[in-house]
Parts: structure tokens; sequence; C-alpha cells
């Protein structure tokens, strides 16, 4: 995967672009692309959104 901090659109490919977390699309170069990130006991992790619609229906 592609670190999260880095610009998305460089040099990303559909096989190294994140992916949604509930439909699964690789997320390269949309501008509706959402990120929700957390940092629990010392640790970071990310999950990405293709949609606000996506952001959505998430659930844990």
């Amino acid at each position: 995967m592609v670190d999260p901090t880095s610009d998305l659109g460089e040099d990303v490919t559909e096989d190294t672009a994140p992916r949604c977390a509930v439909c699964s699309e690789p997320i390269v170069n949309e501008p509706t692309h959402q990120v929700l990130t957390r940092v629990k006991e010392g640790s970071v992790s990310t999950v990405h959104f293709c949609t606000s619609a996506c952001r959505s229906e998430w659930s844990e």
C-alpha cells in the first residue's frame, strides 16, 4: 500500500493504491477519497473510503 501521507496520484497504480474499506475499489485520483485515521496506544491505523456514501455504510 502507498504511504497514506504521500500525494495520491504520483506513481500510484490500481495495484498499489489503497482500497475502499466498503467496496474494495482501488482509490486512484478520486476527489471524493476520505481517510479515517486513528491513534490508539501509540499505534496509527487508517481506513480509506472512495466516497462519502461508502464512509456512511462502514461500521467497525
